[in-house]
């Protein structure tokens, strides 16, 4: 029954290692990049 665990658990493991792996190389996690241009007023004396 121990091994049974053992062989289910390590079946998981490599299961979510490999679905991590091909995340992170196929998911794009990278925002989207926009210019904010806003005026500053300096007070310059």
């Amino acid at each position: 029954m121990l091994g049974r665990i053992l062989k289910v658990l390590l079946f998981l493991l490599v299961l979510g290692f490999i679905g991590l792996t091909g995340f992170a190389y196929l998911g794009d996690l990278s925002p989207d990049q926009t210019d904010i241009r806003e005026p500053v007023t300096l007070n310059v004396d």
